[in-house]
């Protein structure tokens, strides 16, 4: 049943995107400056999780160094590479400057230097979660570098903007701006259509699943995908050519699990922290939370910063935020 196993994973890159057109125009036009060989203001892609922002950058940069010969290109999940070292490797990585780098024994201004230095093809650079950036100092330091173009994706500007300090602030007050709203249930059954005839056999799914799959995922590409995933691996395992009805029923709650102990197991450990105070809590206040988590950890992070931890946890559904700043309780999901 399954033709393309890689059509159906969350980081596949589709050869053609459906319903983000003026997206992707208005980031095409912004990194046209690039192929003339001028530099741009750092682009911010924002929007809830599920609704392509990752997809559209990859894709567009992919379309990009189709038609640009000597072009350099990076992407950096700064979720998983937070700190300052990670991402300036990642960085020097895709330029192939990374090769003499130890993580014990160079020097981190090395890295900023060797990246300041760099002065052969554009280099366009996606760093996708950058909210979850450990240092935003390192921002200001990349926003100064003219050979570098900057795409910068977040779930909200307020997550990445508040933090910020006066001079990155401004720094970045001049960004492009592309907002992704959440998609429509038509939407994600044109995306789900798509995927099941690169990735599954002629017919292996009805018109009515798809709509079932999309009916479930509110919204949230993601979450569709791995539910089409998840329906398509279970009948192949029953011995099925069809995914029936019942199946895409009794994998939903599985798919959905699937996606958020990866997310889970994505988050830093003061997030981690977090999560598992909550987790362990029925409902917890702010004040007994940020207590409970200060004992916890040695260096504990500023309650702005950690409100900004539990913005991004209530973002993926791993918790669930009540009340307004006074009253306010977070309960577990699950």
């Amino acid at each position: 049943m399954i033709t393309d196993a890689r059509v159906l994973q969350q980081e596949f890159i589709p050869r053609e995107v459906r319903h983000r057109d003026s997206e992707v125009n208005y980031l095409s036009s912004i990194l046209e400056a690039v192929i003339n060989g001028n530099s741009t203001e750092p682009t911010l892609l924002y929007g809830p999780s599920g609704v392509g922002k990752t997809c559209i950058a990859q894709y567009i940069v992919e379309e990009l160094r189709g038609n640009v010969v000597d072009l350099n290109t990076q992407y950096v999940n700064c979720w998983e590479d937070y700190t300052r070292f990670k991402t300036l490797y990642q960085l020097l990585d895709g330029i192939g400057e990374a090769y003499d780098i130890h993580r014990q024994s160079t020097p981190r201004d090395l890295l900023l230097d060797r990246l300041r230095d760099y002065d052969e093809a554009p280099y366009v650079v996606i760093l996708d979660e950058v909210d979850q950036l450990q240092n935003k100092e390192l921002l200001y330091d990349l926003c100064r570098m003219r050979e570098l173009t900057l795409i910068l994706i977040a779930n909200r500007e307020e997550e990445l903007f508040s933090p910020l300090d006066e001079r990155l602030h401004s720094r970045l007050r001049n960004a492009n701006r592309i907002h992704f709203n959440q998609y429509g249930h038509d939407e994600l059954v044109s995306i789900l259509r798509d995927r099941a005839r690169w990735g599954l056999a002629e017919d292996a799914i009805t018109a009515s699943g798809l709509q079932q799959i999309a009916e479930r995922a509110a919204g949230d590409a993601r979450v569709a995908i791995g539910i089409l995933r998840k329906a398509a691996r279970t009948a192949n395992q029953n011995g099925q050519s069809r995914i029936q009805s019942s199946v895409i029923a009794d994998v939903v709650l599985e798919a959905k699990l699937e996606i958020e102990r990866e997310t889970i197991n994505r988050l830093t450990p003061h997030q981690k922290t977090l999560y598992n105070i909550i987790n362990e809590a029925e409902e917890i206040n702010p004040p007994t939370l940020y207590e409970q988590y200060s004992n916890l950890v040695e260096d504990p992070k500023t309650e702005r910063t950690v409100r900004n931890y539990l913005a991004k946890l209530e973002h993926y559904n791993l918790i669930i935020a009540e009340g307004n700043t006074k009253a306010r309780v977070y309960r577990a999901r699950s």
